[in-house]
């Protein structure tokens, strides 16, 4: 009976982690590109400087080493980025302010559970992850991780790249970058994070004539276009992919992204 009950709770899981749609929130469509004003991420930076590491394809979240001041610090940062009102500055500037917040509340979710094994084991008992629970409120609106990425980075920006910017604290999610993003840097940073996980076996592994993706590519295939489209993608920043053929298989490793 147990095992019945494990394995429809699995499957119900599996099912609720159906990717979503971009699905713009209007609310956030709105910006003032006269404002220059910048928004510090200087203490997510110091956070990164602290407690990333990289091991081959992985960079990895020393999380068992956070201090219960830098916890602390990272709260904060957090709370910093609530206060504030997005919408009152330059596109590019939310843009950077939007991914910050993502990432930081994921791993500060983390930080809260941990030791965990995986951050689908977060969330409530019916749940696949965190990604449709509260996680700040900001500008009066309470909004989930979900929210961020599928209402307001990918409608608002379209740009496929946003998928390898917005970390889910995977060892099959594109790495969470050692520099936080800022308006000045965001296009590097884009560049970097998708020629580092295309060229990555996480991302493309070839195996004599078997092409295996990350379900990323699956998952969302509105963002990368049809077959051809998304092909064209990845040769950008792996050339000789250009003449990929064939079916695809896809995969995708849920551990957490962890150092120990």
């Amino acid at each position: 009976m147990i095992r019945i009950v494990t394995l429809l709770l699995t499957l119900l899981s599996l099912h609720a982690f159906a990717a979503p749609k971009s699905d713009l929130w209007p609310y956030w469509q709105q910006s003032n590109q006269s404002n220059t004003a910048t928004i510090s991420h200087q203490d997510w930076q110091s956070f990164l400087d602290s407690y990333l590491v990289t091991e081959g394809d992985n960079t990895l979240v020393k999380y068992g080493s956070v201090s219960a001041q830098d916890k602390q610090k990272l709260n904060r940062y957090i709370d910093s980025l609530s206060a504030i009102d997005p919408r009152e500055y330059a596109l590019n500037e939310q843009y950077a302010y939007w991914v910050n917040l993502y990432n930081a509340i994921t791993v500060d979710l983390i930080l809260d559970d941990y030791p965990v094994k995986s951050i689908t084991k977060l969330g409530g008992l019916f749940s696949f992850g965190p990604w449709g629970d509260k996680a700040v409120n900001i500008a009066g609106k309470d909004l989930t991780l979900n929210d961020i990425e599928h209402r307001i980075l990918r409608p608002i920006w379209n740009d496929p790249r946003t998928h390898y910017a917005v970390n889910c604290a995977s060892l099959g999610c594109p790495n969470l970058q050692v520099n936080a993003f800022t308006s000045d840097n965001t296009e590097q940073l884009l560049e970097k994070a998708a020629k580092e996980f295309i060229n990555s076996d996480k991302g493309v592994l070839i195996s004599g004539d078997k092409v295996q993706l990350s379900s990323i590519y699956e998952w969302f295939a509105d963002d990368f276009g049809n077959k051809q489209e998304l092909v064209q993608h990845l040769a950008k920043y792996r050339p000789e992919l250009s003449t990929l053929r064939g079916e695809f298989s896809y995969e995708y490793d849920w551990n957490l992204n962890d150092k120990k």
